[in-house]
This record gives structure tokens, C-alpha cells and sequence, in this order.
């Protein structure tokens, strides 16, 4: 069973940093395109970032320039490094993975990332 497991969140005053990271247990990482989403209390999941097997980055325009997704094959990791964090970014971040031969995608639990005024 393929497992995904977020960790580094938290809270920060705004204007400050944090990073996430996302661990998968199997070896499906390597080959598959990991994201981040999060969920604002009262509103709609939305995507963060994506990052494919190949490096290519895509970022949410509310987040470019301040957000950086990276991965690690070697360690089945991913990572958000959050820079400049404003309230609004206040939500559970989610990581996710995704792969076309696998039946659907697969997800954490959720990390909570609190940003203070």
C-alpha cells in the first residue's frame, strides 16, 4: 500500500518561512508527478505546486516567487520550501501523487500550516 506521509508544518508569523516535506513508502515516487494542494477552512482545495519526474515545475500564481517545490528520488521525498508566507496562506497542505498506470491518485493526511498577522 503506497503511503504518503507530510511533515514541517505549523505556525509563523507572516513574513516568515517554513518548509514541508512529503515521503512516500514505495518506490512509485521516482517516477511518478508529486504536488501540493491545501484547503483554506471554508473553501475549495487548491493546487500549490506540481512537480514532475523530470523536474517541471508548475506553481499556483498566488504563490510564485516565494514558493520553491523540489524532490528527492534518492529519498522518495518532496519539498515546499515557503518563503514571504502571508495569512492567507494559512490552510492543510496536502501532497499527492500521481502516476497514469496507477487506478487513482493517492494522498496524505494533511499537514496544518497557520500564518499570524
Amino acid at each position: 500500500q503506497l503511503q504518503l506521509v507530510e511533515s514541517g508544518g505549523g505556525l509563523v508569523q507572516a513574513g516568515g518561512s517554513l518548509g514541508l516535506s512529503c515521503t512516500a513508502s514505495r518506490f512509485m515516487f521516482r517516477i511518478s508527478t508529486m504536488g501540493w494542494y491545501r484547503q483554506a477552512p471554508g473553501k475549495q482545495r487548491e493546487l500549490v505546486a506540481t512537480i514532475t519526474n523530470g523536474d517541471r515545475t508548475n506553481y499556483a500564481d498566488s504563490v510564485k516567487g516565494r514558493f520553491t517545490i523540489s524532490r528527492d528520488n534518492a529519498k522518495n521525498t518532496m519539498y515546499l520550501q515557503m518563503n514571504s508566507l502571508k495569512p492567507a496562506a494559512t490552510a492543510v497542505y496536502y501532497c499527492t501523487l500521481h502516476h497514469p498506470l496507477l487506478p487513482h491518485d493517492y494522498w496524505g493526511q494533511g499537514t496544518p500550516v497557520t500564518v499570524s498577522a
